[in-house]
């Protein structure tokens, strides 16, 4: 692998471009990698069990592990249905409690205001009496004169 030529083909102001061409690789040049498969070790009758102890555990769990979500799951799902129907309950009771409370305090505002207008019915009758009996008087002053 020791010829190689390096060609430039184009420059750019954007960049450069280059062929590289490799020569053919010499006849007693040895190869890198082994051509042979590495050896493989002596496997023993207790890892062979241990490994398949092991995939027997990841078996029941991929078997087990979804049926642990999907509990979970339904529970996640019923606590969010109480708490919804909690604070529907909760959200329902204030709106009834400032309705009674609104209720209250119009009926306290009309009985108020009753109570005022009996008040200045009192006087204009107080005011009307007054001044009937002032009308005959007046005019016996102006008979006179």
């Amino acid at each position: 692998m020791a010829n190689i030529q390096v060609k430039e083909l184009d420059k750019r102001a954007s960049g450069q471009a280059f062929e590289v061409i490799l020569g053919a690789p010499a006849p007693d040049a040895k190869g890198e990698f082994p051509l042979s498969p590495p050896k493989k070790k002596d496997v023993s009758l207790e890892e062979i069990q241990r490994k398949l102890d092991a995939a027997e555990e990841r078996r029941k769990l991929t078997v087990y592990f979804p049926n642990i979500l999907f509990q979970n799951h339904e529970e996640v799902q019923q606590k969010a249905m109480e708490e919804n129907n909690n604070f529907s309950k909760m959200a329902e009771e204030k709106l009834n409690q400032k309705m009674e409370a609104n209720k209250e305090n119009r009926t306290a505002i009309m009985a108020a205001m009753n109570e005022k207008f009996k008040e200045k019915d009192k006087k204009l009758e107080e005011v009307r009496k007054n001044k009937e009996t002032k009308e005959p008087d007046s005019e016996e002053g102006t008979s006179e004169d």
